[in-house]
């Protein structure tokens, strides 16, 4: 076998490996995911007659209001997003939802959930707390159990809404209905569980140490470059600009400009060290939802 031969034969095997192993890992996020949801739907939600935003809040008033079993409406609800997402997404993504819904339908059917509590307060806290964290868990896995991130990504590439807008509009027609339904006190509840999970599932698909880029434009680049790199243990990239108009007007002189990101814990640290060297620095930050590679995760938070 040839030198060429055997790189390409391990190669394939590399690969072979990384996709089992991501294959391995998306199965047990969407397992537990699906867990998660059946159980905060089971547990908390369903026997007190609560309701919660997206696909699912559909699903549990459509429930509610013609009694027909929440599991057969899980799936029938999202058939028109999985769809949407096998032809605006991917088809490994359709397939992936389509089993991790069919999935959550089982769960609730055949699974028992003890209800735990008849607080209402604990009901839309845990309960959103516990589907949110099913949700996060699907995306993590590649999946959703809910399609309403799907038809408002498909919504916002026709129209000029965001995907946040639409959401957001989303769940305020199902509010309204159940306060026209049902009444203003189940849909004050599904508010509260709504944002419970929404900001559950931020938590889980983005995790505690949301990452920030920051861009820093300084004459003493060096000197904070330097901080960044030997203090925090972080790496930087350095582009080349050229000054335009500041403080003291019309300026041209070429500058070093530094481009790094961090976790958001680090962030007051890093100005902190700017602060030290350059006071009057032009620093630009930005939200990063996810990142790989680099330096961003070799080294431990320091103090």
């Amino acid at each position: 076998m040839s030198s060429a031969e055997r790189l390409n034969e391990l190669k394939a095997h590399r690969n072979r490996r990384i996709s089992t192993i991501r294959t391995v890992k998306d199965t047990l996020f969407i397992s537990l995911g699906v867990l998660s949801a059946g159980f905060g739907l089971k547990g908390f939600l369903l026997p007190n007659n609560f309701l919660d935003g997206g696909v699912m809040g559909i699903s549990l008033l459509a429930s509610l209001l013609t009694r027909i079993d929440l599991s057969y409406l899980v799936v029938l609800l999202n058939i028109p997003f999985i769809i949407i997402g096998y032809t605006q997404i991917s088809k490994k993504f359709a397939f992936k939802t389509l089993a991790a819904i069919t999935a959550l339908a089982i769960c609730l059917a055949w699974i028992e959930f003890p209800a735990i509590t008849h607080d209402r307060l604990l009901i839309a806290f845990f309960g959103g707390f516990f589907v949110g964290c099913g949700i996060g868990l699907s995306i993590r896995g590649g999946s959703v159990i809910d399609g309403t991130e799907v038809l408002a990504i498909y919504t916002s590439r026709k129209t000029t809404l965001t995907v946040g807008d639409i959401i957001l509009i989303l769940n305020i027609l199902i509010f309204s209905v159940a306060a026209y339904l049902i009444n203003i006190e189940v849909a004050l509840y599904a508010i509260l569980t709504y944002l419970v999970a929404s900001k559950t599932v931020d938590f889980v698909v983005h995790g505690i140490e949301e990452y920030t880029s920051v861009m820093i434009v300084s004459e003493k680049s060096r000197e904070i470059q330097d901080a960044i790199t030997e203090k925090m243990g972080r790496g930087v990239t350095i582009l080349k600009g050229t000054s335009g108009y500041g403080k003291t007007g019309h300026r041209e002189k070429d500058l070093d400009v530094i481009y790094s990101v961090i976790t958001r814990l680090e962030l007051q640290k890093l100005k902190t060290e700017i602060a030290k060297i350059d006071p009057g620095a032009f620093v630009v930050e930005n939200s990063v939802n996810d990142i790989k590679g680099g330096m961003i995760k070799k080294r431990p938070l320091h103090d």
